[in-house]
């Protein structure tokens, strides 16, 4: 005579690591009184190069206590004097430091963030000294003593 009302569990499965994270077995553990952590993470799942910073909504609650530091035009108009000089269009300069035409633009016009690394980049084409003291006077080539 068999009980057909009883159940014997041989073995019983620990349940996956995605069962686990569903938000039933969520609520479930909740009901229990067991400790949940829960955490977002951020920018996970995305294959982006380029992803913004999260200070981005910083940079978009800018006030006037707190300005980003922009080119000063005088060397926006050094770079676009030195870019004449060697013939050169924003588009020909930006395609010889590998950045973007807006970048130059941004620069000659003095609205650009100061980035050393594009400002070398841009001294060496135009061959112009654009940062410290002696700005406006031609780079000396790598080597050469004053």
């Amino acid at each position: 005579m068999s009980d057909w009302d009883t159940v014997t569990v041989l073995k019983k499965r620990a349940p996956k690591a995605s069962a686990m994270k569903s938000e039933q077995a969520v609520n479930a553990a909740r009901r229990q009184g067991l400790a949940v952590e829960t955490q977002a993470k951020w920018g996970a799942g995305s294959n982006k190069q380029h992803v913004t910073t999260k200070n981005t909504a910083k940079l978009d609650r800018e006030t006037e206590e707190l300005k980003h530091e922009t080119i000063p035009l005088d060397v926006g108009k050094l770079i676009q004097q030195g870019r004449q000089a060697k013939g050169l269009s924003q588009k020909d300069l930006a395609t010889k430091i590998n950045e973007k035409p807006q970048v130059i633009t941004d620069y000659e016009a003095g609205r650009g963030v100061p980035n050393n690394i594009i400002i070398g980049k841009i001294e060496r084409v135009i061959g112009l000294k654009l940062r410290g003291k002696d700005r406006g006077k031609p780079l000396l080539p790598p080597g050469d003593k004053k």
